[in-house]
């Protein structure tokens, strides 16, 4: 796969979070943060466990991708570690925290990712990159109405939330990276799902109160956030972030925002204004940018230093 259509399937993961926003939103309505995050895991590992065990088998039966590169298993426990910690705190922060900010806050990982990358890969992006970010991050901005108010306990949950997605991000990408294209994507999903359940429902069942009609009041949303936003997205990511650079994936997810605003539009009857169509403009400019000047400059592969 190359990179143009490992970012487009990047867009996709971005256009489903953008509708499973709202579902995750509506459903503390009915069901407290941590637990709803691990049952709603529960419900992503569930869909993807037989194409898993289809994989699994069919790579045994090949004998084509060694032990060591294709089952990291302890690497992918720490991503689920990471997702879990990263979901978790968006979702604790969606409770006393406005959508808008959420929607903002959590956009900063755009910016962190290509710092980190540096930092902790060693990775120097293309210097489109840099440009790309900030004006991902104003046009998020604009889009979230560009009235940001004061930061509340809920802010500061979201804000380590984008931190911790940005470590998620990439860390992804260094396992890809040592798995030498030879990661089983379904696998690599599962087992981060699991762990992510275990760790949700875990903690959920000591600080927080159960009740099977929360449950079931908040089924639709469990159902669709674990399915569709958890297991089918979340293994695009893993399966396409493979074929590009962690800098680029964080730019092209982030385009959650414009879809869950475009969703709002289109479903809810929500309207945006003149702001939030330049924040559109904006972000969109900023997946041109990153898409065309490398292509155009000949320099479409990560620097070292």
């Amino acid at each position: 796969m190359n990179r143009h259509l490992a970012n487009a399937i990047l867009l996709l993961v971005g256009a489903i979070w953008g509708m499973g926003f709202v579902a995750q939103s509506t459903a503390m309505e009915a069901i407290e943060p941590v637990f709803f995050t691990g049952i709603r895991f529960l419900a992503a590992a569930l869909s993807v466990l037989p194409l898993a065990i289809w994989e699994s088998r069919r790579a045994r039966s090949m004998a084509a991708v060694p032990r060591s590169a294709s089952k990291p298993f302890a690497a992918y426990a720490m991503l689920g570690t990471f997702l879990f910690a990263a979901l978790a705190t968006q979702q604790i922060g969606l409770v006393t925290t406005s959508v808008t900010n959420s929607g903002f806050l959590t956009g900063l990982y755009v910016v962190m990712v290509p710092l980190l990358a540096v930092i902790l890969l060693r990775q120097i992006p293309h210097i489109i990159i840099w440009p790309a970010a900030l004006c991902t991050l104003l046009g998020i901005y604009l889009l979230s109405g560009g009235d940001i108010t004061a930061l509340s306990r809920g802010d500061y949950w979201t804000i380590m939330c984008a931190f911790l997605w940005a470590c998620h991000v990439v860390l992804l990408s260094r396992v890809l990276k040592a798995a030498a294209g030879m990661v089983q994507p379904f696998t690599l999903a599962c087992t981060q799902f699991f762990v992510c359940a275990a760790w949700g429902i875990g903690i959920g069942v000591l600080i927080e109160t159960i009740r099977w009609a929360d449950i079931l009041a908040a089924a639709p949303e469990i159902l669709f956030a674990g399915v569709a936003s958890g297991g089918l997205a979340f293994t695009l990511q893993a399966y396409a972030q493979q074929f590009t650079t962690a800098p680029q994936a964080a730019i092209f997810m982030s385009t959650e925002a414009l879809f869950a605003a475009l969703f709002g539009a289109l479903f809810l009857s929500e309207r945006i204004g003149a702001m939030g169509l330049i924040g559109c403009a904006l972000i969109f400019s900023a997946m041109l940018m990153v898409e065309l000047v490398p292509m155009i400059t000949g320099k479409s592969k990560t620097a070292k230093p």
